[in-house]
């Protein structure tokens, strides 16, 4: 495990110094995804998987177990079921979404069907349970089935909230946690927990976690708006067709005024959208500063990540998450 990683983007840079236990969870994975009944399972997990993507969650387990000093093998199989239960929710998110594109290739409901989507998702979160009873640890069981629970719960919750313009800040970060950070969070604490770290700095690593999730999901509904297709798998103004009540789309609702309002009700919530409308829903946002509302807090939500790690030893990985989260957020600086 090398910790030398001059030069590299902080997520390069972690993936890096965690090479060898990456390579390990790839093997686990492609174990683990196999069937031997059911070809079509590694067809599409094998498509998804193979798309690449920062692999940030698994990554955050990894560092999690190594920043507090693991030395077992219990952590790539974490890993690994992060990694599973990530790769289930887009499988099923794409269904729902009716999603054409993810990491700019093809979903896998496109090219297969929704109901091979549904069910190799399923069979995903089926691995990911073995996996973690693998470990022996009742308290990762609880961390990681409690998140998987929670992420339904948030994706039901975003359903309620979606084109729904009385939906409220407060309602967006219960949307935000359920979706993106709770997965974060127990990925840094199961790995925590399962190095056999001390209370305070499990929670160290939850909070960090929790905090670097939803820093992550603000700057992506950021970028929807005030940035270019980067990337990240969107193309400018995918949330607005979309018709999702993300931070700046709030932020601007609340600040209208009986005109703008009404072309937010028609836009979002009636969903009656024309040639020209995204370039002033971004006129309306600059003009109330809700871009820079949403750039404000997740460059806050980026420093409180930084602090949680405060409990936890000095060690080259603690440095490493640290210039994640200050990475997570560069894209708004």
């Amino acid at each position: 495990m090398g910790l030398d990683t001059p030069g590299l983007r902080p997520d390069a840079a972690l993936r890096a110094a965690l090479a060898s236990d990456l390579d390990a969870m790839d093997a686990v994975i492609r174990e683990r995804m196999a069937s031997e009944h059911a070809p079509r399972i590694p067809e599409v997990t094998a498509h998804l998987v193979g798309a690449g993507g920062k692999r940030l969650r698994p990554l955050l387990t990894l560092a999690a177990a190594r920043l507090c000093g693991y030395q077992g093998r219990h952590h790539v199989d974490l890993a690994a079921t992060v990694e599973f239960i990530h790769t289930a929710t887009l499988l099923h998110d794409d269904v729902v979404d009716e999603s054409a594109q993810r990491r700019g290739r093809p979903t896998a409901n496109l090219l297969w069907d929704n109901t091979s989507s549904v069910l190799v998702g399923d069979y995903l979160f089926a691995r990911a349970f073995q996996l973690m009873v693998g470990t022996g640890s009742l308290t990762v069981l609880g961390i990681l089935s409690d998140a998987a629970a929670k992420i339904a719960e948030g994706e039901v919750l975003q359903l309620t909230a979606a084109r729904n313009l009385a939906t409220t800040e407060d309602i967006y970060l219960k949307v935000v946690r359920g979706k993106t950070a709770t997965l974060f969070a127990a990925a840094c604490e199961a790995g925590g927990v399962i190095a056999g770290a001390s209370e305070d700095q499990v929670e160290g690593l939850r909070v960090y976690g929790d905090a670097l999730g939803i820093a992550f999901q603000m700057v992506d509904d950021y970028l929807d708006y005030g940035g270019a297709g980067d990337g990240i798998g969107k193309n400018l103004g995918d949330d607005f067709r979309e018709r999702k009540m993300t931070l700046p789309v709030i932020a601007a609702v609340a600040a209208a005024d009986s005109a703008e309002r009404a072309f937010w009700e028609r836009t979002i919530a009636s969903g009656r959208q024309e040639e020209g409308d995204l370039q002033e829903a971004m006129a309306l946002m600059a003009r109330h500063g809700a871009l820079e509302a949403t750039r404000a807090a997740a460059l806050d939500w980026a420093g409180r990540a930084r602090a949680a790690l405060a409990p936890l030893p000095e060690h080259p990985l603690r440095a490493h998450l640290d210039d994640l989260a200050e990475y997570v957020v560069a894209r708004v600086v």
